[in-house]
């Protein structure tokens, strides 16, 4: 069968999903579209027919239109759809780009993805099953992602024998969901996948229905995404060509711009006109949401990548903490306090998801206490930025609403969020300007501001050589302070376990603390197992270059075993102690200390003699970059 040679370009590209429970058909459903609408060639069609007589030789010469879609090998062993399989067809009057989804649990973060740029969902419901937790859950995260119209096939007709009342059952308890969960448009059809009825033609078996087949409700679907009302353009690069040419580059998200607006770059508030609108033809007038263009300003201002353009009558708002919905893609647990990279728009920062107000169940839509989030679940967080973004909530725009997070050591994408609003506090603290900073303090003090961090595995030595090093330092004159981070769970982390999620709190607070004293003109000596390298350099990224000293006490964990001072491995390894480091919690070692203790048969006299002797020269000269090995 040739493909159809019309002019298919009358109602616009339709990005839509297909969604639903396992073996509910969607692969089959999507197969059987695409013949329908005479997307598959003959040379295709003839290798359909094979494959599916060697994979189902008891069927006769019935097609297995799944075939045309479940791509992997693992899926079609498996009869389900496993990654998200895209397909491109049209009809006489406009384009398609379908996504197939996957329906078990453990891929929802497939399904995310694929509803990610999706105007319409087709969700499919097995008329034998009714709704089933997926479908509720497929139907929120829909939601959650902006889909506010879905087409709800009713599939398998034919196995409850064409009953018109479990159809119209399920139909009402659809709308039901999908009217809870903020969807306004819900079209409902019967359909029989592998025959076609009514997915591309209508159905003699089912002849109670009069509506639409599914194609015709695709073909009259609206996909003209919400526009947002105000002008907004991320700079995605700024571009000189040459010394006379200067024009900030990007797609723009939300509303117009014309030669001669006000415009502002934020986050900040510089001002300026609209000079040209450039494209590759030639210079603009005007242009709209969608347009990809180049800027020239009348003035020049110091904008850069990431940075916003907006209308200056009503520019974006502008925040560093958020209130927002996350769906976590991460293997490992979403741990609050954790730095990752946000990416928005065109812009990247540092992020941390401050708390977990609650996790979403998604099949029931109850809120439930977390303190992570594991694969797959759903959470609303606050979350806070390293500096403040231009913004809009998700449901606005979803350019300047949409984030995604990732892993700052292996650069995978963690996590997709949907920003809600900026929190109060976040336009209301600011920081207050002081005259007398580290450096006068530290000058007062007759020495360099430092942080030495101390790490290793429990009973490595970390605190003897701390307290050591301490002694040697005070006694020349300097101005110390020791934070052991046993002593500190006596005080302001009484209140932590040693859960990841508290062992990542834990270092947030030391570090914290750290800063302030460092801020005073102290050396300070933190003494902290602190296992994460994530924690580790966030709390490196609070000190000024130089001011921060990891020192890696390196003792092997039999000997640390061996020595065992509080008897805390012995009760580790008894099971009295769960999530103790180096027995059933992991020792992520520094990659590349500025300081490496080799302490197996040494004296730790020696080591803090030596340490002491690295330091003078830091603490009263400036710093260089130079790393130090004992």
């Amino acid at each position: 069968m040739g493909a159809v040679n019309a002019n298919h370009a009358g109602q616009g590209l339709l990005r839509f999903i297909t969604c639903g429970s396992v073996d509910d058909g969607k692969s089959t459903l999507l197969g059987r579209l695409l013949y329908d609408a005479g997307m598959v060639p003959d040379d295709q069609l003839a290798a359909l027919a094979r494959d599916s007589r060697r994979l189902h030789a008891d069927a006769g010469d019935a097609l297995d239109f799944a075939l045309l879609t479940d791509g992997l090998d693992a899926e079609r062993e498996q009869g389900i759809t496993i990654d998200v399989a895209y397909r491109y067809f049209h009809t006489a009057r406009r384009s398609f780009i379908v996504a197939d989804c996957p329906g078990h649990e453990q891929y929802t973060r497939n399904m995310a993805t694929g509803a990610s740029n999706a105007e319409l969902a087709v969700v499919l419901v097995d008329a034998r099953k009714g709704l089933l937790p997926q479908t509720r859950r497929h139907t929120y995260i829909c939601s959650l992602l902006g889909i506010r119209q879905v087409v709800l096939a009713v599939n398998k007709m034919d196995l409850v024998d064409c009953d018109e009342r479990v159809y119209r059952e399920i139909a009402e308890a659809y709308r039901a969901l999908a009217q809870t969960l903020g969807i306004a448009k819900v079209d409902c059809l019967p359909v029989i996948a592998p025959g076609g009825d009514n997915v591309g033609t209508r159905s003699t078996r089912l002849s109670w229905y009069q509506g639409p087949t599914l194609l015709e409700l695709l073909d009259a679907a609206d996909a003209t995404p919400a526009r947002a009302a105000d002008f907004r353009m991320p700079v995605q690069w700024v571009n000189r060509p040459d010394q006379s040419f200067r024009g900030y580059a990007g797609t723009i998200c939300g509303g117009r711009v014309a030669k001669g607006d006000e415009v502002v770059v934020q986050p900040g508030v510089q001002r300026a006109r609209i000079a040209r609108i450039v494209i590759a033809d030639g210079d603009l007038d005007s242009a709209g949401e969608g347009q990809a263009v180049t800027l020239c300003l009348d003035r020049e201002l110091d904008a850069s990548r990431g940075d916003v353009i907006a209308d200056a009558l009503r520019p974006a708002p502008v925040a560093d903490q958020f209130a927002c919905h996350v769906v976590w893609l991460g293997d490992s647990a979403l741990l609050p306090n954790r730095t990752y990279w946000l990416k928005i728009g065109t812009r990247t920062v540092n992020a941390r998801v401050m708390s977990i107000k609650h996790k979403v169940d998604v099949n029931t839509q109850a809120r439930l206490a977390a303190r992570h989030l594991s694969l797959n679940e759903v959470g609303y967080c606050t979350v806070g930025l390293d500096e403040a973004i231009a913004f809009e909530p998700y449901a606005t725009n979803h350019t300047l609403g949409g984030f995604i997070l990732i892993d700052r050591q292996t650069n995978a994408t963690v996590a997709c969020g949907m920003l809600d609003f900026a929190l109060k506090r976040s336009a209301n603290v600011h920081w207050q300007h002081v005259d007398v900073d580290r450096a006068v303090r530290g000058a007062s003090l007759g020495q360099r501001p430092l942080c030495l961090w101390f790490t290793g595995l429990s009973g490595a030595g970390k605190s003897t050589i701390a307290n050591l090093v301490e002694k040697r330092l005070h006694a020349l004159g300097h101005h110390t302070y020791l934070l052991d981070g046993d002593n500190v769970r006596h005080g302001i982390n009484k209140d932590l376990g040693f859960t990841p999620e508290d062992r990542v709190e834990n270092i947030r607070r030391i570090g914290e603390v750290a800063h302030l004293m460092v801020d005073a003109g102290l050396i300070v000596l933190v003494s902290a197992i602190s296992p994460y390298r994530s924690e580790r350099r966030s709390v490196r990224e609070l000190f000024d270059e130089g001011e921060f000293v990891e020192v890696f006490v390196d003792t092997p964990l039999a000997e640390c075993e061996q020595r065992d001072p509080k008897g805390l491995y012995r009760k580790a390894r008894a099971g009295e102690i769960r999530n103790f480091t180096g027995i059933d919690a992991p020792y992520e070692a520094p990659e590349a200390p500025e300081v490496h203790l080799h302490t197996a048969g040494e004296r730790a006299e020696r080591l803090a003699e030596q340490l002491t002797e690295q330091l003078l020269e830091r603490i009263a000269a400036p710093v260089d970059d130079g790393d130090y090995a004992v």
